[in-house]
């Protein structure tokens, strides 16, 4: 995570970066080996390892890459899911888990068209579990080479797609016309609608808020986030998921015992507090907001829903736009049930579910985030 300097002013506290600061310690600034992947994409000879390359990049809840596949068949990639990787306190049902694996399915077959590949999708076809993903295969992706297949425009924009978690610039609008053409694109069955004006701006930064409150004041729910911090780059690079606090200020911070686990989960520690004012920036920064149903909750429509999320992300990355999920409202944990059935009587029509929530803005380019190297998620080969 690059961060801002006034972000970090506010969560650790100027007086102490500034000790730090006058020290002279010099910190690597980048994790180059959690990085490596996104050089790699598109280097391999093989079109499923050159296909899964840019798969890999997919947006996936808490980047916790969920995904490891088995190559042992020609032609084919089975899909399953790290079962290691979950997160059972804040998505218990494994429901944003499964929309993380619709993204990279939908990358994986952008790849394969701009190689001249088709990928048909054969999902679960072991059958599946509303209640919990388990080791049966997600999907198998058949891959045939051909002649009709067409690239996708949308493919031009993975190696810059990016999930925004900075603050929005405040005195850019988020235009009708941007708006009409993210809400007019979705391919795979479920409905996308989106509103810029001030009243339901304001309404749902509000509700975006009080959703995060609830997420970090709940002891179990916050302490998933916690756990899954990486601090400093040989965090970073040994566990190149999670999330990532890397960079020259975090690792200094960290060495000198001003930011750890421990000191977020200490409420009355300047990192906690100014960690709670650091996330709010980002939900009251909201220029617009955009949303994600579909009419079912299968898998196969949760699949659906995190196949055309990417592509809106592949949407605004193309104009330059900002897009961040704000999913704390959508979990179905029993502390957020009221935020939950507020947002789906707003959102949903006819029995829909709310898949995904976003808020939209216009910011400075963020650094890609750490990957898995494409090897680590290989069963057999």
């Amino acid at each position: 995570m690059t961060i801002s300097r006034r972000k970090a002013l506010s969560i650790i506290g100027g007086g102490a970066i500034l000790a730090v600061a006058g020290t002279g310690l010099h910190v690597t600034r980048k994790p180059n080996k959690a990085l490596a992947p996104w050089a790699a994409a598109g280097q391999y000879d093989e079109i499923r390892k050159r296909a899964l390359s840019y798969a890999i990049l997919a947006p996936n809840p808490h980047n916790r890459q969920p995904w490891m596949v088995d190559l042992g068949t020609p032609n084919q990639v089975k899909l399953f899911v790290d079962t290691n990787r979950l997160l059972p306190h804040t998505d218990p049902f494994n429901r944003q888990i499964t929309i993380g694996l619709g993204c990279f399915l939908e990358v994986l077959r952008m790849a394969a068209a701009q190689y001249g590949y088709a990928v048909q999708l054969d999902l679960f076809p072991e059958g599946s579990d509303t209640e919990e993903l388990d080791n049966r295969p997600v999907a198998i992706a058949h891959f045939q080479k051909s002649e009709t297949v067409q690239p996708d425009p949308l493919f031009a924009h993975v190696m810059q797609r990016r999930t925004q978690k900075e603050p929005f610039d405040m005195d850019r609008a988020v235009s009708d016309s941007d708006l009409r053409s993210l809400i007019s694109a979705p391919q795979s069955g479920t409905r996308r609608w989106a509103d810029n004006s001030d009243h339901s701006v304001e309404h749902y930064r509000t509700l975006s808020e009080e959703a995060l409150m609830i997420e970090i004041e709940t002891q179990h729910t916050y302490r998933e986030s916690v756990d899954l911090f990486r601090i400093g780059r040989a965090e970073v690079n040994k566990n190149p998921d999670g999330i990532d606090f890397s960079g020259p200020l975090f690792e200094t911070l960290n060495l000198f015992g001003l930011f750890s686990r421990k000191a977020a989960l200490d409420k009355n520690s300047v990192t906690y507090t100014g960690g709670i004012d650091a996330v709010l920036s980002n939900t009251r920064t909201a220029m617009a907001h955009i949303w994600i149903t579909t009419k079912g909750n299968t898998r196969e429509d949760q699949i659906a829903a995190g196949h055309d999320w990417v592509r809106l992300n592949l949407q605004t990355t193309g104009l330059g736009m900002g897009l961040q999920p704000l999913s704390q409202a959508l979990q179905e944990y029993p502390e957020m049930a009221d935020h939950y059935a507020q947002i789906h009587k707003e959102l949903a029509e006819d029995g829909e579910t709310v898949q995904m929530f976003a808020r939209l803005g216009y910011c400075a380019p963020v650094p890609e985030s750490p990957r898995w190297p494409l090897e680590a998620k290989i069963i057999n080969a």
